[in-house]
C-alpha cells in the first residue's frame, strides 16, 4: 500500500515543523508539503494532489474552514482534518466537508492514524 500523502497547513512555523515530525514518524504517512495560508493550501492541493490535508482553522486570508469547503468541492478531494488550539464548539464547521476536528495539543501518531481510518465517516 502506498504512503498517505499529507499536506500541512498552518500559519505558525513551529507547529508546521512539529506536525511534520509526527507525520514523518508515523508509519504509512509522508509529508508532501506545508503551507501557511488557505490560499496556498488551495494551490498546493491542485498541484500536489495529497491524500490528506491537516488544516489549521485560524489562518490569515481564507481561513481553514473556508479553504476546506473549497477543497472538498472537487470531484475527488483529499481528506481534510481540521486542527486548532480552540474547542470545536467555538467554530461553525458543520457542513464544511472536514472528516474530523482534532485538538493540536492532543495530536500524535495515534490520532493521525485514527483520523485517517475514520475518513469515510465525517464528524463535522
Amino acid at each position: 500500500m502506498a504512503d498517505v500523502r499529507v499536506l500541512i497547513v498552518d500559519d505558525q512555523e513551529p507547529f508546521r515543523r512539529a506536525i511534520a515530525a509526527v507525520v514523518s514518524e508515523t508509519e504509512g504517512f509522508v509529508v508532501v508539503a506545508s503551507t501557511s495560508s488557505g490560499e496556498e493550501a488551495l494551490l498546493a492541493v491542485t498541484r500536489l494532489r495529497p491524500s490528506l490535508v491537516l488544516m489549521d482553522v485560524n489562518l490569515p486570508g481564507i481561513d481553514g474552514i473556508e479553504a476546506t469547503r473549497q477543497i472538498t468541492r472537487d470531484a475527488d478531494p483529499p481528506v481534510v482534518v481540521l486542527l486548532s488550539t480552540y474547542d470545536r464548539e467555538e467554530f461553525d464547521i458543520d457542513g464544511c466537508g472536514a472528516a474530523s476536528y482534532l485538538a493540536k495539543a492532543a495530536f500524535g501518531p495515534e490520532l493521525l492514524t485514527t483520523a485517517w481510518d475514520r475518513r469515510h465517516r465525517p464528524e463535522c
